[in-house]
């Protein structure tokens, strides 16, 4: 065989594999952006209008958010929080819209001691997004109807809808160090640092 066939013939194989191994690689991190990210994912896919963009989107998320103090909160921090969330959800029944209110505030309050940034509203959802993907949707429909409220156009299903958004968020960032106990109140348990 001449010499010139064989380095063609190596140069394809080994572009060959290359291009294999990059397409596995890009398979491999579609694969787990989507799972890690969820519906959000779709989402992002959407508004960006392009599969690489949106990755890159998400991978920027994630770095950002590697890079906060983001923290389980103190068993006292959770019980006085889910307190807090007990007292708003009995103030639905009678005043719905300062319930939502109070619930948007609430959120944000939880989200600070976490320690996610919370000055403007798209970037705490894609702060969030990075953690709690599943819930994200419900944080963007919650502030959807609480922008409608704020406009006196909420309805009071709509307002129900939002505080229901808000809870499943509000559950899912009462993360805390300590644990449940029987009676699902969070048992103060010292937190152990290294």
């Amino acid at each position: 065989m001449d010499s010139t066939v064989l380095w063609v013939l190596v140069t394809l194989a080994v572009v060959v594999v290359a291009a294999a191994i990059l397409y596995e690689r890009r398979r491999r991190r579609s694969r787990t952006l989507r799972e890690r990210f969820g519906a959000e994912y779709d989402r992002t896919v959407r508004s960006e209008g392009d599969i690489r963009k949106a990755e890159s989107v998400l991978d920027a998320r994630a770095r950002r958010v590697e890079k906060l103090h983001i923290r389980p909160l103190e068993p006292s921090q959770a019980v006085r929080f889910d307190d807090a969330w007990r007292r708003i959800q009995v103030q639905f029944v009678d005043d719905p819209r300062g319930a939502v209110t109070q619930a948007d505030r609430l959120v944000g309050e939880v989200m600070t001691d976490r320690g996610y940034p919370v000055a403007d509203f798209e970037q705490r959802v894609a702060d969030i997004s990075v953690d709690h993907p599943d819930v994200v949707i419900n944080y963007r429909a919650a502030r959807e109807i609480a922008l409608e409220h704020a406009r006196g156009e909420a309805t009071t299903e709509g307002l129900r809808q939002a505080f229901v958004h808000y809870r499943a968020l509000f559950k899912d960032l009462l993360e805390t160090t300590g644990r449940p106990s029987a009676t699902g109140r969070i048992e103060a348990e010292p937190v152990r640092r290294h």
